[in-house]
């Protein structure tokens, strides 16, 4: 299996949604479309990173 660095917006992207989901999991942040989906919205930000690197471009 060959494993490529993701793009940075992937990345970004990822970084962010995982941000999101800590802030609302630890710091008691009131994000509307995050406040009740914080694991599914870490899941997302996973997934989203590891199509990122499964898949070239």
């Amino acid at each position: 299996m060959n494993l490529s660095a993701p793009t940075f917006p992937i990345f970004l992207i990822s970084v962010i949604l995982a941000v999101l989901a800590a802030l609302v999991a630890y710091a008691g942040v009131k994000i509307p479309l995050v406040s009740g989906h914080a694991f599914a919205t870490l899941g997302i930000g996973y997934i989203l990173l590891l199509a990122g690197n499964l898949f070239r471009g």
